[in-house]
């Protein structure tokens, strides 16, 4: 039986998409949905410790968001031109997103911060995407970060004043072209009250695409091909998660991106020993989870992979519903929105009893 994109629709006013963060990272609501039952309960981020138990192991994406949107100009015409910067490639060379992109052939060229920086349009790809060259003098990080802006979602209209805002407080490895947006809710002192806990947290690396915001086209769900993004899981990760599978504590993913590493490697290799590449695993219902046991997340896209990959751990029924009450209970949606976690509630302890 196909699974169609349509199977994973539903209706999203408009004023519930969140236009800016909080001020406290933590104060966003949080829906902890049992991925069994249904069962919903509705609380505050910084209530998440209470959901916690000694043991667990919480899975951090590390990634941090480069200023990846680039404004220039062609240097033969004038006319204006943005690049989005999806992958790098090697010290100078990368995949990238350019609008208008229909005239942009390989050889054009395009300047940008008054001829600081060059860019020349080196192939163009199958799927439209070109591999693109830059020509800089000094630390490409400094002249990215004088050139480029945040690659905020299409759907963010309002300007963020701190960029820091658009990064987790745990970002530490540069190269994303957008945020692993879980993590936003998450502040250094609600990190140490986990810790305190006896919480392991572990951290992986993946550098999110803007493929992750790319609606699926097709109407049959296994015919879509997923964007590929790099991956890191480091030999500290490993000995933290295997441990922990090994002993029967949860493995509990901060994020969609930490789930893609997490089953990846754990589809690749049981062991799950260190590792790094490319990935471009489709996580939809059907899937069986190899090593994420729960999932801290946001609000999804419609017919999203993500929302899909969200329905592979909890069921479509379960997640469509859960998503009907957030509409009606006027939670905040998508990337500086609120937050989910999909867990069995048996293993919370008594915060899941406590349903006030």
């Amino acid at each position: 039986m196909s699974m169609k994109t349509s199977d994973f629709y539903y209706d999203l006013p408009e004023r519930l998409i969140a236009q800016h963060p909080l001020d406290d990272r933590s104060s966003s609501r949080l829906m902890v949905l049992d991925k069994n039952t249904g069962e919903i309960i509705h609380r505050h981020f910084s209530d998440l410790p209470s959901f916690l138990r000694k043991g667990d192991v919480l899975v951090i994406n590390n990634t941090r968001v480069i200023p990846a949107r680039l404004i220039g100009a062609r240097k033969d015409t004038g006319s204006p031109v943005e690049i989005l910067l999806l992958k790098r490639l090697d010290d100078r060379r990368w995949e990238a997103i350019v609008r208008p992109g229909k005239k942009v052939k390989p050889g054009r060229k395009f300047v940008f911060i008054e001829g600081e920086l060059e860019a020349t349009c080196d192939e163009v790809l199958p799927d439209g995407n070109r591999i693109v060259s830059f020509e800089f003098e000094g630390i490409w990080e400094e002249i990215l970060d004088r050139a480029g802006t945040m690659p905020l979602p299409p759907y963010i209209h309002e300007k963020l004043a701190d960029r820091e805002r658009y990064q987790t407080v745990y970002s530490k490895t540069p190269g994303s072209a957008a945020a692993p947006t879980a993590g936003l809710h998450f502040t250094k002192a609600l990190l140490d009250d986990i810790r305190s806990m006896g919480v392991q947290i572990a951290e992986v690396t993946l550098h999110v695409g803007l493929g992750t915001f790319r609606p699926v086209k097709v109407d049959d769900v296994t015919e879509h091909k997923m964007h590929s993004e790099w991956f890191s899981f480091s030999k500290e990760a490993s000995d933290i998660v295997r441990a922990a599978r090994a002993e029967g504590r949860r493995v509990i993913s901060v994020g969609t991106t930490s789930t893609r590493v997490l089953e990846t490697v754990a589809s690749r290799d049981p062991e799950m020993m260190p590792c790094s590449g490319d990935t471009d695993i489709f996580i939809y219902p059907g899937y069986e989870f190899k090593c994420v046991d729960s999932l801290i997340t946001n609000f999804h896209l419609p017919e999203s992979t993500l929302i899909m990959l969200v329905s592979a751990l909890a069921g479509k029924e379960h997640v469509l519903s859960a998503y009907e009450t957030a509409v009606a209970e006027e939670y905040r949606f998508f990337s500086f929105g609120d937050a989910m976690f999909i867990t069995d509630l048996k293993d919370c302890g008594t915060a899941a009893n406590d349903n006030q």
